[in-house]
């Protein structure tokens, strides 16, 4: 199957965050970039969470045209990393494949590691991204008041994007400020009421700040929630982003193509 159910063609449109070292998607990896192809997905960044993924991903980007790697160490996976695992990861950024550093960042709703040790770890990508002039991907779950904080003792502006964005608007503002983009994914897309507040920040952000995503395997978009999610579904997302501000999804493909390629420094070619 070339053309995945629900996804009716929209491009270009940049998938900004997948985990297609993830078996649920490496095991049809020409599959899934065929069906992204022809949702009009023409890059996608693939994103490391340890040090023997962030190779995998590596891999991935060099043998796969328009797939581009993150490579780092997501804070539930920091707890058995150790330094070697660091300086893999440290010399896997400077490959001509790599476009960011992460995911990183910080997490409350998991107790896996330390949330100390988690602010160490972050702190690490955060100067590695700095010194290489990457962006960073930020994961922040159940503490984005704590990860703002952190971010705002640097002093300085950060570079990347807060992935997967589930705030209110007064924490959108801040990271806003701090010079970060954000990035919406399935969840944008969901009936629950309670996820209003994200609509709205969906709604007022500032067009050039926006990038979206899937996450996939996880978050896949109303109304297919419960089905592993892959790259072609960004595109039910950008509908639905286009939806909220009141503007034509090809106006949206294109903006947030752009903000994608301007913040990631990727080339228009080659496409997937």
């Amino acid at each position: 199957m070339t053309r995945l159910e629900g996804c009716e063609p929209l491009s270009p449109v940049i998938d900004t965050h997948a985990h297609l070292d993830d078996g649920r998607l490496r095991a049809d990896l020409a599959g899934t970039l065929a069906r992204a192809r022809s949702a009009g997905v023409v890059q996608i960044i693939a994103i490391g969470t340890t040090a023997a993924d962030s190779a995998e991903v590596v891999a991935l980007a060099r043998s796969n045209p328009g797939v581009f790697a993150s490579v780092g160490i997501h804070p539930n996976e920091a707890v058995d990393a150790t330094d070697g695992d660091w300086k893999a990861v440290a010399e896997l950024a400077e490959g001509p494949s790599v476009v960011a550093i992460g995911e990183t960042g910080l997490d409350r709703h998991w107790d896996r590691t330390p949330f100390d040790l988690q602010r160490i770890w972050f702190a690490r990508h955060l100067d590695l991204a700095h010194r290489l002039g990457l962006p960073v991907v930020i994961h922040a779950r159940d503490c984005l008041a704590d990860l703002i904080d952190q971010l705002r003792d640097l002093g300085r502006p950060v570079l990347g994007v807060q992935h997967s964005f589930a705030g209110r608007w007064e924490e959108a503002r801040a990271l806003l400020d701090l010079g970060l983009h954000l990035s919406f994914a399935g969840m944008l897309t969901y009936t629950n009421r309670s996820l209003d507040p994200l609509r709205d920040v969906a709604a007022r952000l500032p067009l050039d700040r926006i990038l979206i995503e899937t996450d996939s395997p996880y978050l896949s978009p109303h109304p297919f929630r419960g089905r592993p999610n892959e790259p072609a579904r960004v595109t039910v997302t950008a509908r639905r982003l286009a939806e909220l501000r009141g503007i034509d999804p090809r106006q949206l493909a294109h903006a947030t193509t752009e903000n994608a390629r301007q913040l990631f420094r990727l080339p228009d070619r080659p496409s997937l």
